[in-house]
């Protein structure tokens, strides 16, 4: 069954191209498109949608509080934010709403198409690299680690279990976890899953957010001593 794709975006070419896109993928279909969260969350209502591409910057209702909306809703679509990056300082509070992951505008279509599908197949953190320097641009926005209690239930981690969420947070893949540890992907997976029940937390993205709220993981990536 081929994913069901929403695109949500105020500029009708860039919804054009990336429908375009789409269209020539024998997995992907279009179902629906919006101008701006409003008329997203409307669409929802009558159209079944499997990945949802948000645009973060639109008129009426912006991509932020429709995913936060969208993800609260029974059997939720995965939300992938779509973010200018030098101008759009609201991925990071996306992220934090609900969505599974965010892609730059300009990406490449293959990129694009890689990251509609890890999302609609559960992944999360589509491009650790271009976490990496989000999360780094804009950690002045989040608190340091002084100013939030570390979340309760972190103590419930195994030291293996900490080093792993540590790396995850820091926006490293399974394959380069698995590396650093000197581990199989198979084991770091098996890690992954068991800090996600943990914690109770969704996927790796709220591992992400979570880490540098709380203070665990600090600006430019490294962990709190």
């Amino acid at each position: 069954m081929a994913i069901r794709v929403m695109l949500v975006d105020d500029q009708v070419l860039l919804r054009t191209g990336f429908r375009m896109v789409l269209a020539a993928q024998p997995d992907m279909e279009v179902v629906a498109e919006a101008g701006d969260g409003a008329e997203a969350i409307e669409n929802l209502r009558s159209t079944a949608v499997d990945v949802v591409l948000m645009d973060v910057r639109m008129p009426r209702l912006d991509g932020v509080e429709a995913t936060r909306r969208i993800c609260g809703m029974p059997d939720a679509p995965k939300v992938l934010i779509l973010t200018t990056f030098d101008l759009d300082e609201y991925a990071f509070s996306g992220l934090k709403a609900g969505a599974s992951g965010f892609m730059l505008k300009d990406v490449p279509p293959g990129e694009l198409l890689a990251a509609i599908r890890s999302v609609h197949s559960g992944d999360a953190v589509v491009a650790p690299s271009t976490t990496r320097r989000l999360l780094d641009r804009f950690s002045p926005l989040l608190p340091s680690s002084g100013d939030e209690p570390q979340h309760k239930d972190v103590g419930k981690l195994t030291e293996r279990e900490r080093e792993v969420m540590l790396l995850v947070a820091q926006g490293l893949s399974n394959g380069e976890i698995a590396a650093r540890l000197v581990l199989s992907e198979a084991t770091v997976k098996t890690h992954v899953g068991r800090i996600l029940t943990k914690l109770n937390l969704r996927d790796r993205v709220q591992v992400v957010v979570l880490a540098y709220e709380t203070g665990l993981v600090r600006a430019g990536g490294g962990g709190a001593g």
